[in-house]
């Protein structure tokens, strides 16, 4: 089976050709503010961007015939359950009128169903950021006006559970675990026999990254933002890009704040211990998600490449159970392999309604 993945970035779009399980072909495709700057919209860089795939894949010598599916990264859809879609004519309206916000990922679904209907093959999208499982009691807040959401790194928390359990010898909804996916953006959540019961993401909760702020104490941020300090729009960048680490430390680089703790800066040091901190308690948190049932904890992500943060977090949080270093994003893997469950008969596709 050769399958073509399609990854929508606000500055890239990534392609991949696997062939089965082998990835053979992979290119990021830059685009500049300038090659971006006509588009009012995301969807109107449709075009745009299938014009670049296209000429990708024919310089590459790879014929669009010679596919037999296309997977898209999924978008900002209604809360679904996790798993491989079909792309409908539903999906694409939901994503067209941008239901849950504009983002780049949100072409995927498009660019992978256009190019499939093409050729008369299948088009897929596999475990996109708006899988929602969590249980209900997780979804209450202490306030009646606010209900808590599953926004998380769906597609790699998924991805490395995964491939756990088949290190494990068994499958995915035969096991719980808790994953910790640590890169510019911050999830940790609670895997159940398949199902991510609960979690938090970087935006609103949990610990805070890079550039997130991550949760924060309501009181005084209410009182922030009735200050006259910031606009609206100031804060919300400041919880969302510019908040975390570099509010604190003028950068989001973590090998920049490593090397500044080797050379001596205590308030980098303390900062990154407290990022681990966090981490290590968020972990925790979920062990009561699993009445500690838990077979196995698992740091993923860019940062999950440092060994000093993960060896730290490991030491914090081994109590609960082995812990499994699996770094970086496994993006275009898990869509490839999303799609060959299905191809393979392995589980059915689900439809989007």
């Amino acid at each position: 089976m050769r399958i073509l993945v399609i990854n929508p970035g606000g500055t890239s779009t990534k392609i991949s050709v696997f062939d089965n399980h082998t990835e053979v072909f992979k290119k990021n495709i830059s685009h500049t503010q300038t090659d971006l700057q006509g588009y009012k919209t995301v969807f109107q860089q449709y075009g745009y961007r299938k014009d670049l795939i296209i000429r990708t894949l024919e310089d590459h010598l790879f014929s669009l015939a010679s596919f037999d599916c296309a997977v898209g990264r999924g978008g900002l859809l209604k809360p679904i359950s996790g798993g491989t879609y079909e792309i409908n004519e539903r999906m694409i309206e939901d994503l067209q009128n941008a239901i849950n916000g504009e983002h780049a990922s949100n072409l995927g679904a498009v660019l992978a169903k256009n190019i499939a209907d093409e050729i008369g093959v299948p088009a897929f999208i596999v475990d996109p950021v708006s899988v929602d499982e969590f249980q209900e009691v997780s979804r209450i807040t202490g306030l009646s006006d606010l209900e808590k959401a599953s926004w998380l790194h769906s597609l790699n928390q998924k991805a490395v559970c995964r491939k756990a359990a088949e290190k494990m010898g068994g499958k995915y909804e035969d096991y719980n675990f808790i994953v910790a996916h640590l890169g510019s953006g911050i999830s940790v959540a609670a895997h159940n026999r398949g199902e991510m019961i609960d979690g938090s993401g970087g935006r609103t909760d949990g610990p805070f990254s890079p550039e997130r702020s991550g949760g924060l104490p309501a009181y005084q941020l209410i009182k922030l933002c009735y200050s006259g300090k910031y606009t609206e729009e100031e804060l919300v960048n400041k919880v969302s890009t510019i908040g975390g680490m570099y509010d604190y430390l003028g950068t989001k680089d973590i090998i920049e704040i490593e090397d500044r703790i080797k050379n001596g800066d205590t308030k980098a040091a303390l900062i990154m211990d407290a990022f681990i901190y966090q981490v290590a308690k968020e972990i925790s948190m979920y062990g009561a998600s699993l009445y500690g049932e838990i077979d196995k904890v698992i740091l993923t992500g860019g940062i999950a490449h440092s060994d000093s943060v993960t060896s730290q977090v490991a030491k914090r949080v081994s109590y609960l159970a082995d812990v499994e270093v699996m770094p970086g994003e496994m993006e275009m893997e898990a869509l490839a392999l999303g799609a060959l469950r299905v191809l393979g008969g392995v589980e059915a596709a689900k439809i989007y309604r």
